[in-house]
C-alpha cells in the first residue's frame, strides 16, 4: 500500500486496534491521535520569545547540559492533542459513574463559580494575613460546620486527601499515647478495610492485627474484644464499611477500645451514606477523615487537588496539627507553632494551611444544600443504592442479606462455569458507555462487583444502567459465548490489553526512531 502524504508512527501502540479500517486510522469523530513526542518537529514552535539573557549560574556545577527532550509543537497541534485525549476521558460529567467506595459525586457548577471568585481565586499563600481575612473566616466557617455535622471538638484542616488524613489521625493518636508515656504496638483493622488503614498504622509504627468479619459482613465483635489488650493503641474501622453496611456494633466497639484505653479511628470515607443522619462523635469516634470529594462535591482524582480535613474528640483535640485558625476580637490569624507548655501538637503536616479551593467548593456546597439537604443527599444516595441492589438481585448474587447502605455488593457466583468473570463484565461495561463498577473490592468477597450510584442519579439514568447490566449477566449466563466478553470492549479507542505482558513489561519512556 502507497504512504502517500500519510506520516509514519514509529513506536504507536497498535496492538488490538484496527487501524486499517481507514486510511486516517480515525472512526468518525473517535479520532486517532499520535504520541505527542511523535509529533514534534525539531525547530518547530508555537510562540516566538527572544533568547534569554546569559546569567551567572548559581548551581554550583549541576546545571544541565543537554536538551530537555521535550516535542517541539505549534501550539494547534498541542491543543488539537489535549483535545483528542480529553474525548477518550470517560468523566462524570460525560455519564453515570457506578465507582463503588469511591462516591463519583456530581460537581455543581455554583462551587465552580464560587472557587473562582475575585478576592479567593486569586489570592496567594505567602500574601500577609491582613489581607486574608475573608479567606481565613471561610476556613473558620468550613471547620465549624464540619465539627458540626460529626459532632466532634476539633478539626485539622491541612491534610491533603483521604490517606493523608488518615496519617494525621494515627499521628495523633500516637502523640497522645506518647504523652502519657505508653509504649503501644497494635492497631485492630477489619479485614474489609481499605488497603490505606493497615498501610498507614504500620507508617506510624504499629503492628496491624486483621479483625474477621462476620457471616452478615460486619466485624466480628467477639474476635475483635479477644484482640484487645493494654498495648493495642486503636481500631481502625470504616462505618459503612466497605461491603456497604452499617457497623450495627459501632457504640459497643467504641466503649470496648476506650476500656483498654485505646482510640477509636473512623474512616470517613463512607460519611456521604450517613451525612445528617447520625454523627460519629456520638458513637464514641475518636478521629476521622473527611473526604471533602466524596461528601461534599469537591473534585476527584485529577481535577484535585483533593483535601481531607479530619475531625477530632476532646481526647485527641490538643494533638492536632498546626497550623489552625484563630479568631480574636473579629481579627483571624493562623497559629503557626506550638507554644512551650500550651498545646501538644505533634507538628506540621504540610507546607501552608490547605487546599482553598477545595474548601470554598464544599462550603459552597454546604450553604447551598442546607440541612435539610444535606441530610436528603444521604437518604437518596441509600435509596439509590437499593434501587440498583433490588433490580439486579435475581440474577446477581448478593453476599450478605438485607438493606445495604450507599452501595450495592454483588459476588461472581451466578457467573460459574459460564467462562466469563467480572473483569470481562466490566470490558463489556465499556462497549456500553459505562466506566466498570469496583471490581474485585473488598477483597473479603470473590469476583466482587462494588456499584455506588450516589444521590445525583435519576430513576431513568438508574433503569438504564440496571438494564444494561442486566442485558449482560443474561447474555453470560445463557448464551454460552464467553468469547464475546473475551473479545470487548470492541468500540473503545483500544481493544483490551495484555494486561499481565503490560505489568511484567511496562514501556515507560519512548525512544525517537534511529
Amino acid at each position: 500500500m502507497l504512504n502517500v502524504g500519510r506520516p509514519s508512527r514509529p513506536g504507536a501502540v497498535t496492538q488490538g486496534h484496527d487501524l486499517e479500517s481507514t486510511y486516517t486510522g480515525n472512526k468518525a469523530l473517535n479520532l486517532e491521535t499520535p504520541l505527542i513526542f511523535e509529533q514534534g518537529v525539531k525547530g518547530r514552535v508555537g510562540v516566538d520569545m527572544r533568547d534569554p539573557k546569559e546569567v551567572k549560574s548559581r548551581l554550583g556545577g549541576l546545571e544541565r547540559n543537554e536538551e530537555v527532550g521535550l516535542p517541539d509543537l505549534s501550539e494547534p497541534q498541542v491543543v488539537r492533542h489535549y483535545v483528542r485525549l480529553s474525548r477518550q476521558n470517560y468523566s462524570i460529567d460525560a455519564g453515570f459513574y457506578p465507582l463503588g467506595s469511591c462516591t463519583m459525586k456530581h460537581n455543581p457548577r455554583i462551587n465552580e463559580k464560587a472557587a473562582r471568585m475575585k478576592g479567593l481565586g486569586d489570592i496567594h499563600p505567602m500574601q500577609p494575613v491582613s489581607t486574608v481575612q475573608g479567606a481565613l473566616a471561610l476556613i473558620d466557617d468550613l471547620a465549624h460546620w464540619l465539627k458540626t455535622i460529626t459532632g466532634m471538638s476539633a478539626v485539622a484542616m491541612s491534610p491533603a486527601a483521604g490517606a493523608h488524613g488518615e496519617l494525621c489521625g494515627i499521628m495523633a493518636i500516637r502523640a497522645a499515647h506518647d504523652a502519657k508515656g505508653e509504649q503501644r504496638t497494635r492497631i485492630l483493622v477489619p479485614e474489609s478495610a481499605h488497603g490505606t488503614n493497615p498501610a498507614t498504622a504500620a507508617l506510624c509504627g504499629y503492628k496491624v492485627e486483621s479483625v474477621p468479619a462476620r457471616a452478615d459482613g460486619r466485624m466480628d465483635l467477639d474476635a475483635f474484644e479477644a484482640k484487645l489488650g493494654p498495648d493495642v493503641a486503636g481500631v481502625m474501622l470504616t462505618n459503612p464499611n466497605t461491603c456497604g453496611l452499617f457497623e450495627n456494633d459501632v457504640k459497643k466497639i467504641a466503649d470496648l477500645i476506650h476500656s483498654v484505653g485505646g482510640y477509636f479511628y473512623c474512616d470517613g470515607a463512607n460519611l456521604n451514606a450517613i451525612l445528617g443522619r447520625t454523627r460519629p462523635g456520638d458513637l464514641g469516634v475518636d478521629a476521622m477523615h473527611i473526604n471533602l470529594h466524596k461528601t461534599f462535591s469537591t473534585p476527584h482524582g485529577g481535577g484535585g487537588p483533593g483535601s481531607g480535613p479530619v475531625v477530632l474528640s476532646d481526647a485527641l483535640a490538643p494533638y492536632a496539627p498546626v497550623p489552625f485558625v484563630v479568631e480574636e476580637g473579629g481579627n483571624y490569624s493562623l497559629q503557626e507553632q506550638v507554644e512551650e507548655g500550651a498545646a501538644k501538637s505533634f507538628g506540621r503536616m504540610k507546607t501552608f494551611h490547605g487546599q482553598m479551593g477545595m474548601f470554598i467548593r464544599a462550603l459552597a456546597y454546604m450553604l447551598s444544600h442546607g440541612s435539610d439537604g444535606l441530610r436528603q443527599i444521604a437518604e437518596d444516595a441509600v435509596l439509590n443504592a437499593n434501587y440498583i441492589r433490588v433490580g439486579l438481585d435475581d440474577l446477581l448474587n448478593s453476599p450478605f442479606e438485607g438493606v445495604c447502605m450507599h452501595e450495592a455488593l454483588f459476588d461472581d457466583s451466578t457467573l460459574k462455569d459460564t467462562g466469563v468473570t467480572t473483569l470481562d463484565i466490566a470490558k463489556a461495561m465499556i462497549d456500553e458507555g459505562y466506566h466498570p463498577m469496583t471490581m474485585y473490592f473488598p477483597l473479603v468477597v470473590h469476583g466482587a462487583m462494588l456499584i455506588e450510584p450516589t444521590e445525583s442519579e435519576t430513576k431513568e439514568t438508574l433503569d438504564l444502567f440496571i438494564g444494561s447490566m442486566r442485558h449482560l449477566i443474561e447474555k453470560a449466563q445463557t448464551s454460552n459465548d464467553p468469547e464475546f466478553f473475551v473479545q470487548a470492549p470492541k468500540f473503545a479507542p483500544r481493544k483490551r490489553l495484555d494486561e499481565t505482558a503490560a505489568a511484567r513489561s511496562p514501556i515507560l519512556r519512548w525512544t525517537a526512531p534511529e
